[in-house]
């Protein structure tokens, strides 16, 4: 009986010996394709008319690789520290290509169960200087975990939490970085300025059972982003991230200039199609378009149209 224990013992040491072989080829196999592609993909730098031609997803859960490095090409950041808030477990995110890439200053944070040893298992944590924070952050709590966690100056803003993201870049200073990235709520439309309440720990799920009232409107995040000097620059094609440039770099007057974007008509960065919505049972609904916004009339949110903020329900704002 003791030969069996020890000889399905060497069986498993030996099979995760294999998972991990396996893993560590994929992620080479898929960094190599990855980055042959962003060098592919820079010969149309200087013909860009819109970031969604230049989307390529790497490690992001998009596009959003594509975009970045065509932004920090632009910006001329030749190594990028970075902070992103919302990573999961670090197999998909903005900045894991990034950190991969170039092994710079980054900050991750999460509020995932252990969170470092998930990290560790995806990426070289001895290769570069990542901090890896385990925390649920909060508008309160943002600035205390900034500076006990981040000594270098932020090339990269990311943030994507499904919550009180609105809130939590409010209290951010101005310009804390050259690019910045923010997840937004598609499902409240172009013409809303809204964003859920600021509530401590708030959970999309608990909030409403659909898991459809959550983040902000895309007008009230280009409204705020502005407050806090940045430029909005466009949305992934999938329409749940926005992209913003601090306005002490002239990089701002080339989008200027091609006239592809129009900043007061968000429509076309909200008209998503993905269908994420949960019934009571916590199955998949798959609302689509307005059928979502009717499923959460009941939800109440943040209307900052009379520029102080009113609490109301989302169905006496909707038309």
């Amino acid at each position: 009986m003791q030969n069996i224990l020890k000889f399905l013992s060497k069986l498993i040491v030996i099979f995760f010996r294999i998972i991990n072989i396996k893993k560590s080829f994929s992620n080479k196999l898929n960094f190599n394709i990855g980055l042959n592609s962003l060098i592919h993909n820079k010969k149309y730098y200087e013909t860009v008319k819109n970031i969604n031609e230049i989307e390529l997803k790497i490690n992001s859960q998009n596009g959003e690789d594509g975009i970045i490095d065509f932004l920090t090409y632009k910006l001329n950041i030749q190594k990028t520290n970075f902070v992103e808030i919302g990573v999961g477990e670090y197999i998909e995110a903005n900045t894991r290509f990034l950190y991969d890439r170039y092994h710079q200053r980054g900050l991750i944070i999460d509020c995932i169960k252990d969170l470092k040893n998930k990290v560790s298992s995806n990426v070289n944590l001895w290769k570069g200087e990542l901090s890896i924070v385990e925390h649920n952050v909060n508008a309160d709590n943002i600035n205390q975990i900034l500076n006990d966690n981040c000594n270098f100056k932020i090339d990269l803003f990311s943030l994507d939490i499904d919550s009180t993201d609105y809130w939590i870049i409010e209290r951010l200073k101005p310009k804390i970085s050259k690019i910045f990235i923010a997840e937004y709520n598609s499902i409240f439309g172009d013409k809303y300025d809204v964003s859920v309440p600021n509530i401590e720990k708030f959970d999309r799920v608990s909030y409403h059972y659909s898991g459809l009232c959550y983040g902000m409107s895309l007008r009230a995040l280009v409204r705020l982003m502005k407050n806090k000097g940045f430029y909005f620059i466009g949305t992934n094609t999938f329409k749940n991230n926005a992209f913003f440039i601090n306005e002490d770099y002239p990089f701002n007057d080339y989008f200027k200039n091609l006239n592809e974007i129009d900043y007061l008509d968000l429509k076309t960065h909200t008209d998503s199609v993905f269908s994420e919505s949960r019934n009571k049972s916590g199955k998949l609904s798959y609302l689509r378009g307005k059928s979502r916004l009717d499923e959460i009339k009941e939800c109440e949110i943040i209307d900052f149209s009379d520029n102080n903020g009113t609490l109301k329900k989302i169905k006496n704002i909707i038309n």
